[in-house]
């Protein structure tokens, strides 16, 4: 018989090389290419290199599967449940990720106190971050306090799942898998090899006895899940729980979803009873809005598959300067730079390179796709030539280097949010069939001297 080939396996993304080598040639990690034998040169047949075992359960028609297994139960959180796709399924893992005092631990307690509230079982809250008494204070303030619901203070993987089989919870929260650890696994606690072996048996735990499990992570400085990239494979769900500190806002975004879209995005607001769901988050970004201001135009940004409606503003002032500010909050400071000088060569709109510029959201909202290009360049105009756009307009184009305007995704979708909240004129691109949205007036621009002089900005 042929000898057996040595290959060498990383253990970070799976890729194999036939010699050892320091660093990884897929991923770039270090010090992670252990030695295997994947195959067996000249070997044959399903029984070459793994011993025939029988199955105890043996496989089944599809069609004989029941689909009640797998059916979504709601939490009773709407914003949440829509992001889940209904709920959450029996036997599920669900990674929730976030910065540190975003809000996951407080949101995560509504989830557990609704479940426990609502018929579907017992739920365990498992603390790893912060003690009992610390998670009882919360759950008093934010009034989560329930008989079926479970609290325990551990970080052994061991007695996690002594917890679970004395309680037998339906729904399981572990805050967060980077404070278990594993006895008799290889790694520094909260490392890659401990964080991988836990979820793994976690995963094997809510699929072997159909508990739900939510996972708290964190991320990194550049928002990324922390820990190694199979976790989010072993997870069913992964959801990124955002915020800005100096706003109350917080959305839950769908970024992986086995049992639905995995676009959606849910809206919170974090108030001091904690966290409540908004299910109309536009009314917040445009409830202090001064329709008679110059400066100040709205657009609708498409996030995920959810319409926002955001206010632009702009100041455009003279400068003391050699050099004028440019100064950017909320948008994508290249794309600012770009319409500046768009307006300059293309729109007419002169002296900007003598005057200060500065261009913001308002409500710590965050714009950066290239559909609120055109309400960005009349909002600089109108600031710059003192003049306001006309009341309830909404402003919709990505804007070329040429001057032209471009046309958007989800056009109507996006005319639509704004006509339910009161707009009744709308600047748009030009397409082949003109959108109709109700009573809403829409004018189509070709270029930006066409939306300037249908905003009544244009110099004459």
């Amino acid at each position: 018989m042929a000898k057996a080939k040595v290959q060498y396996t990383c253990t970070e993304c799976g890729h194999t090389v036939a010699k050892w080598v320091g660093r990884c040639p897929s991923c770039g990690a270090w010090s992670t290419m252990e030695e295997g034998v994947p195959a067996r040169v000249g070997a044959s047949g399903p029984a070459a290199n793994v011993g025939l075992t029988l199955p105890s359960t043996p496989a089944v028609p599809i069609t004989r599967i029941d689909p009640k297994s797998t059916r979504a139960l709601p939490v009773g959180i709407g914003e949440l449940d829509r992001v889940l796709g209904g709920g959450i399924v029996p036997g599920s893992v669900i990674l929730l990720a976030g910065e540190p005092g975003v809000g996951k631990s407080t949101l995560l307690l509504e989830v557990v106190h609704r479940w426990a509230t609502t018929g579907r079982g017992k739920s365990l809250y498992v603390t790893g971050e912060e003690s009992a008494g610390q998670v009882r204070l919360r759950a008093e303030r934010t009034g989560a306090l329930s008989d079926n619901l479970y609290l325990a203070a551990e970080s052994d993987l061991g007695t996690v799942l002594g917890h679970v089989e004395q309680i037998s919870p339906t729904l399981m929260v572990v805050d967060s898998v980077q404070t278990l650890s594993a006895s008799g696994v290889d790694g520094v606690h909260g490392g890659v090899t401990q964080v991988r072996a836990i979820t793994a048996t976690l995963t094997s735990l809510a699929k072997a006895s159909g508990i739900a499990v939510v996972l708290v992570g964190h991320v990194t400085k550049d928002g990324a899940v922390a820990g190694p990239r199979s976790l989010e494979h072993l997870v069913d769900v992964v959801l990124s729980f955002e915020g800005d500190k100096h706003s109350t806002l917080r959305m839950v975004r769908g970024i992986k979803n086995r049992f639905g879209a995995s676009d959606e995005v849910g809206c919170f607001e974090q108030r001091e009873s904690g966290i409540a769901e908004v299910t109309d988050p536009s009314g917040l970004f445009l409830h202090h809005r001064d329709q008679t201001a110059p400066g100040t135009a709205i657009t609708v940004g498409l996030d995920g598959k959810r319409p926002l409606l955001g206010e632009l503003q702009a100041l455009v002032t003279p400068s003391p300067l050699p050099a004028p500010r440019r100064a950017v909050s909320g948008l994508d400071s290249a794309r600012a730079a770009m319409i500046l000088a768009v307006l300059a060569s293309r729109g007419g709109v002169e002296n900007l390179a003598q005057k200060d510029v500065y261009t913001a959201t308002v409500g710590g909202m965050k714009i950066t796709e290239p559909a609120a290009d055109l309400a960005l360049a009349l909002a600089i105009a109108s600031a710059a030539r003192d003049r306001p756009l006309r009341p309830n307009t909404v402003v919709l184009g990505e804007v070329g280097l040429a001057g032209e305007v471009r046309r958007v995704t989800g056009l109507e979708r996006r005319l639509a949010e704004a006509h339910r909240l009161g707009f009744t004129h709308a600047i748009v691109p030009p397409s082949v069939e003109k959108p109709s949205v109700g009573t809403m007036r829409i004018a189509e621009a070709g270029t930006v001297r066409d939306a300037l002089h249908l905003a009544k900005l244009g110099t004459g």
